[in-house]
């Protein structure tokens, strides 16, 4: 069942139906500025965005200290021999806790981290630690959605689809597995839709199948990419703009 605790209800319904704006620079961005990610929050907030999608302690708490809006808190840490990046451990659940995140997104794959466990094995531990906070699990299939809400996920979205070996050669968003988490999961957990939605008609497309809200990110926030994808199409897919997306940091 989705939480009874009324303080993480009130929080996650304020996003009902409004887009959440992934704001994220990484240090190698051709657009990265000391305060390019607070300007990204502050032109979202204008925008009417109703929440606010970034990364790491810093960045996190620059926002937070900006714009009055919901933040989902990741911690993104690349480690060699593993694909599990987003938010990996519980030191990283921690930080993203006191940097101030009212959310807390996790990798809830089955991808195995660096230790060779599943990484869906940190949520609990996780919820065990901090019972307060809400927590986002960041999944690419059906089974892990169901997985994740068995463990206590408050949100859950198919973040990850496109980025586990069973989906890497996938651009776009799978709409008839969507609906299908959503009509299953949707009693039970708050569903949001992301990942690969490039227009405003894709998201209204999945408040429509049944998401709670939608995050966008590259589509808006990362001109660069955004640019590498016309750039593709029209040199003849010569190259994946999806390489620079998925690289590592």
């Amino acid at each position: 069942m989705k939480t009874n605790d009324p303080r993480k209800r009130v929080l996650i319904e304020s996003l009902k139906n409004g887009l959440i704006v992934s704001c994220q620079v990484q240090d190698d961005d051709p657009i990265s500025t000391p305060d390019m990610h607070v300007k990204m929050a502050e032109a979202a907030a204008w925008g009417g965005a109703v929440g606010i999608r970034a990364n790491s302690p810093r960045q996190i708490r620059d926002i937070k200290a900006a714009v009055d809006l919901p933040v989902i808190g990741l911690y993104k840490q690349w480690h060699e021999g593993s694909n599990v990046f987003i938010t990996p451990t519980l030191d990283a659940v921690h930080a993203v806790y006191e940097a101030g995140a009212e959310i807390i997104a996790l990798d809830c794959t089955d991808q195995l981290t660096v230790e060779g466990r599943p990484a869906w094995e940190l949520l609990p531990k996780a919820i065990e630690a901090f019972p307060d906070a809400i927590f986002f699990a960041d999944i690419s299939n059906y089974e892990e959605a169901a997985r994740a809400i068995e463990l206590g996920a408050d949100m859950v979205a198919p973040t990850l689809y496109g980025y586990t070996q069973d989906t890497w050669d996938i651009e776009h968003f799978n709409a008839r597995e969507f609906a299908r988490m959503c009509r299953d999961f949707g009693d039970d957990t708050y569903m949001i839709m992301e990942g690969h939605i490039y227009t405003p008609e894709d998201a209204i497309k999945c408040l429509y199948l049944g998401a709670h809200a939608v995050v966008v990110g590259s589509a808006i926030t990362r001109p660069h990419l955004t640019t590498k994808r016309f750039t593709d199409l029209m040199n003849g897919f010569r190259t994946n703009w999806r390489d620079a997306e998925r690289s590592t940091h």
